[in-house]
Order: structure tokens, then sequence, then C-alpha cells
């Protein structure tokens, strides 16, 4: 999962809706619009997927949720977090 997020101290900052995608396999980006009320919205599929990352601690090695129904989710650590343009200014 990629997400573009502006942080601030350990927080995310931004209140307004950010892009992000999923890459689950390796084969198949998912692009989705991070809502304000921590929907993941993949435009037209019907998936209902939610997270708490809203209200997590950005740093490497915190945690966050993303429930994919009612019943099923999946805890993610992060592992990296890259400033914007770093890859340019090499």
């Amino acid at each position: 999962m990629t997400v573009d997020l502006r942080v601030e101290g350990a927080r995310l900052s931004s209140t307004w809706d950010v892009f992000g995608a999923f890459d689950l396999d390796g084969a198949h980006t998912r692009p989705f619009i991070l809502r304000r009320d921590g929907r993941i919205d993949f435009g037209e599929c019907a998936d209902q997927w939610r997270t708490d990352l809203r209200d997590a601690e950005i740093r490497v090695t915190a945690f966050f949720t993303v429930w994919f129904n009612e019943t099923d989710c999946g805890q993610y650590k992060i592992v990296k977090i890259a400033e914007l343009g770093a890859k340019e200014r090499k």
C-alpha cells in the first residue's frame, strides 16, 4: 500500500481526501482515494474497505488496520516513509 500523505510530527496532517494504491500481488495495482472518514474508495468497485491510518502514528514500525468487510481485516506495518521527490534528487 502506498499513500501520498502530508505528515507533521508523527501524524497525518491533511484533513482532505488523499490518493494511494494497493498492490497485493505485485501484478494488479488498485488505485484508491482515502476519504476523510477512513473509507478506502476504489471508485466504481463495490469493495467497502476502511482503515484507521488517519489515526495512526506515522513512523516506521507503527501498525494500522485495514478492514476489508465486517469480519475480515489485516494489520499492516509501516516499513518506509519517503519524502516527496526523493528519487529525483539522487
